[in-house]
């Protein structure tokens, strides 16, 4: 049920096209809420005939211009409405902890490869989320939005740094058995 809110959410920051839509995705929602570009446009149709979003009025409309939309009212209602909903955090599911698991029980050979493989994406990934970090929130950006926007940010530098320290430890564990 998230991503017609993550879209919502996007709308409401800036009216967008599809196209737009897809790329700022691609650029800051799409770390936390991935979605591919047909799950995006397919969303914008369910939204619009719900009459939470709506396309702007073009000026002159011509065959294949792009739609843009904006959030209707009933479409704020919507979000602020799932924004305050309580929900349990969702139970972790990730193959590489399985994979150990199993390791455990037919052997670990090649596993030390994988988690070595995992640590570099974890270090790639933190570095991609540093710099995002330098270029969008500067010390003097502390508009209450930004820092909000900064909080999501650190909290996915901080989940990359733990697996980092997991990944590593995991790695000394693997060698000393």
């Amino acid at each position: 049920m998230s991503l017609p809110h993550a879209i919502l959410t996007a709308l409401l920051e800036k009216p967008s096209s599809g196209l737009e839509l897809t790329r700022r995705f691609d650029k800051s929602i799409g770390y936390f809420w991935s979605a591919t570009h047909q799950q995006i446009y397919r969303e914008l149709g369910r939204l619009e005939q719900a009459g939470l979003i709506r396309a702007l009025p073009t000026a002159q409309p011509a065959r294949g211009q792009k739609k843009e939309y904006e959030v209707l009212p009933a479409g704020r209602a919507e979000l602020t409405a799932w924004a305050t909903a309580g929900q349990d955090p969702k139970p972790m599911r990730d193959a590489l902890l399985l994979r150990i698991r199993a390791a455990a029980v037919v052997g670990t050979e090649g596993l030390d490869a994988e988690l070595h493989r995992h640590l570099d994406l974890h270090r790639r990934q933190l570095g991609h989320y540093r710099e995002i970090e330098q270029r969008d929130f500067p010390p003097e950006r502390q508009a209450p939005e930004d820092r909000l926007r900064h909080l999501v940010l650190r909290g996915g530098i901080e989940l990359e740094r733990f697996w980092i320290g997991w990944l590593q430890e995991a790695i000394s564990t693997l060698r000393e058995n």
